[in-house]
């Protein structure tokens, strides 16, 4: 794989791993495709997830807050049920979502053990 793709190289990736992909539907499956489709679909991908993987990079959230945030997103969960799971107070959580006051040593613990945030981020961003 080439270290630098061009944008016109990511489109046309792009294009042919969309009909690859149509081509999947219409048979039923990825394993009702034939071996030459198998390869160019895994070739497709990896050219269109390394040029991703440059240019729209979401960068990781750098604050308690953000963190909290990026976990409510991903596990579609609302501000009252994060506060069960990391067994604090829906006020506390508000008041340190709101920046008006500072998460605890339980509160990051709970963070790391229920929302599965890594314990060296969390304590990068504190």
């Amino acid at each position: 794989m080439k270290s630098k793709i061009t944008k016109n190289e990511f489109e046309a990736a792009e294009k042919k791993l969309n009909y690859i992909l149509a081509i999947a539907t219409q048979k039923g499956g990825f394993e009702f495709l034939s071996a030459k489709e198998k390869i160019a679909l895994a070739l497709h991908t990896k050219t269109v997830k390394a040029y991703e993987d440059i240019h729209y990079s979401i960068p990781m959230p750098q604050t308690v807050q953000g963190l909290i945030e990026l976990k409510m997103y991903e596990r579609k969960l609302k501000q009252k049920d994060v506060a069960k799971l990391l067994n604090t107070t829906d006020t506390k959580l508000s008041a340190i979502m709101h920046h008006k006051r500072k998460p605890n040593l339980n509160l990051l613990k709970a963070m790391h053990e229920k929302l599965g945030i890594d314990g060296n981020l969390l304590l990068k961003v504190v």
